[in-house]
């Protein structure tokens, strides 16, 4: 195994020795912790291999870093909390399309807004750069950076790929099996959940080429006009050198991807486990052979924000359990909290999960903690939120290391037994162990396989033989809709044509006129 890991990092060493080190522009300007969590690990391992990283961001390093250059976007802050409070309200897929398409815009005229890009990165001739790597969510505008800067661009998914994902590399995804990640749908539909796929993608693709494009192409002229008259935003869009997906086929279910779509889910699990804080580590190693449960809601949906009566049936409901519980919780004090309770306003996250003494995650079901908790072989209770959290929870429950529940509706009892259940019945653990050790077998680690494909598009002049033709193609040629048409209107033409050569036939022979000859005898 040694000689095995020898020899991989030989592997990644040697394509740097014959390629200059690359200025790398990244920009992961969004509110929410896990994007930038997900890529600032590979994104530092670029910089230690000699690249000079610009990261435009909301989390800039706290200590300076060798070529690494932050540009904080603290603006993106603004309404953030209210935006995470109108995004679990109800809304039908039209206004949800609407509410998520205006979020990313602001995201997007923030980062053109912000001092520090326009005098640094928006003058022509100011800088330059070899390679533009970007989030790739809906933020069409600066994508331009590319033009802009004459220089390939890589995407990088923090929730796997979907339609809009997907049409950046012309990539397939059959809406037969691969759901929308909002729907909570896995792979295996019915019938109307089918139908509901079907419906809820094309209402979201009608919104975003009818509503958001629009607005990103006029960001994309008013602040990139020399970009936008050289290069049209539709192409742009569609000229992606390679996308990396925080996604592996261990962790959900197999589908097609084109050539540069490549999966490196678990991107930012990149450290060997480190021993715990002291006041933590014996709070867990007093728990015994009970052990510990860990509950976490993420970065985004705060536990003290969770209406009291929920709060307060988890607390009965730990309060009876053998177990002791890590809780993340925002405030310092947590009135009624049992004894068998730690809150903390942060924890290691991947060092707890580590910890043999952890039986159970109760998560939000974001995919990054539903990979941590695959990682470290944990089974998972779901309480999921918005987004893709229903769809990383449904895919828990389906492959058999977890169950959810509907946080707004659950009764202590509900919480009390699944929780029971998920620790007393075995499988739930062995299928954890299971899934890690399938999504563990690679041949190089997720951030390793995204280091190296990075300078295969560097090497390699933006890689543009791994290109489809499917890129080139629009709407109407990449469906085949133009073919489809031109058989169902020569089909129609046969149709036609031969009842109206019926119709002649007939007349010719007669048919039709022998009840006007008897009507004129009588």
């Amino acid at each position: 195994m040694l000689v095995l890991q020898s020899l991989l990092g030989l592997l990644l060493l040697w394509p740097l020795c014959s390629l200059e080190a690359a200025r790398i522009l990244a920009i992961f300007p969004f509110p929410g912790p896990s994007q930038y969590i997900n890529v600032v690990p590979y994104l530092k391992a670029l910089a230690a291999r000699g690249h000079e990283v610009t990261s435009v961001n909301a989390f800039p390093q706290k200590k300076p870093l060798k070529n690494f250059r932050d540009i904080p976007v603290l603006e993106v802050f603004e309404n953030y909390d209210d935006i995470i409070t109108q995004v679990s309200g109800p809304m039908n897929i039209w206004e949800e399309n609407n509410f998520i398409n205006e979020f990313f815009v602001g995201i997007t005229r923030a980062v053109f807004l912000n001092k520090e890009v326009q005098e640094t990165l928006l003058p022509p001739g100011k800088d330059h750069f070899d390679l533009i790597i970007v989030e790739a969510a809906r933020t069409d505008a600066y994508y331009g950076f590319a033009a802009h800067f004459d220089a390939p661009i890589i995407g990088v998914s923090t929730f796997g790929t979907d339609w809009n994902i997907d049409e950046l590399v012309g990539n397939a995804s059959p809406l037969s099996y691969i759901p929308l990640p909002t729907t909570g749908f896995t792979d295996r539909m019915t019938y109307r959940q089918r139908l509901t796929n079907f419906v809820d993608t094309s209402i979201a693709w009608l919104n975003y080429n009818l509503v958001h494009m629009p607005s990103q192409e006029e960001l994309y002229r008013k602040y990139l006009p020399a970009a936008a008259a050289r290069v049209p935003l539709t192409e742009l869009n569609r000229n992606f050198s390679l996308v990396l997906l925080n996604q592996h086929f261990s962790l959900s279910f197999p589908r097609p991807y084109v050539p540069n779509m490549i999966e490196v889910g678990g991107l930012h699990i990149s450290h060997t486990p480190a021993p715990l804080p002291k006041d933590i580590d014996e709070f867990v190693q007093g728990s015994g052979e009970a052990g510990v449960i860990y509950f976490s809601l993420g970065s985004n949906v705060k536990s003290k924000d969770l209406p009291v009566e929920t709060r307060e049936n988890m607390l009965k409901t730990f309060a009876s359990l053998p177990q002791r519980v890590l809780w993340k919780f925002e405030d310092d004090q947590l009135p009624g909290k049992p004894s068998n309770v730690f809150i903390s306003k942060w924890f290691p996250q991947p060092d707890i999960l580590a910890h043999p003494k952890v039986k159970l995650f109760i998560t939000h079901g974001g995919l990054l903690s539903t990979i941590e908790s695959i990682h470290h072989g944990k089974p998972v209770l779901g309480l999921p939120f918005f987004y893709d959290q229903f769809l990383n929870v449904e895919r828990a429950r389906q492959a058999g290391f977890g169950l959810g529940l509907d946080h707004k509706s659950m009764k202590q009892q509900d919480f009390q037994q699944t929780i029971q259940r998920l620790l007393k019945e075995p499988q739930f653990a062995e299928k954890a162990q299971q899934m890690s050790a399938r999504y563990r077998d690679q041949p190089m680690s997720p951030q390793e396989t995204a280091v190296w494909w990075t300078e295969y598009v560097l090497r390699h002049q933006g890689a543009p033989h791994m290109r489809v033709a499917g890129q080139d193609l629009n709407f109407w040629a990449y469906h085949s809709v133009d073919v489809i048409g031109t058989l169902l209107a020569g089909a129609l033409f046969i149709v036609l044509l031969f009842v109206f050569v019926l119709s002649k036939v007939a007349k010719l022979a007669g048919f039709g006129h022998s009840k006007t000859k008897k009507h004129k005898k009588q």
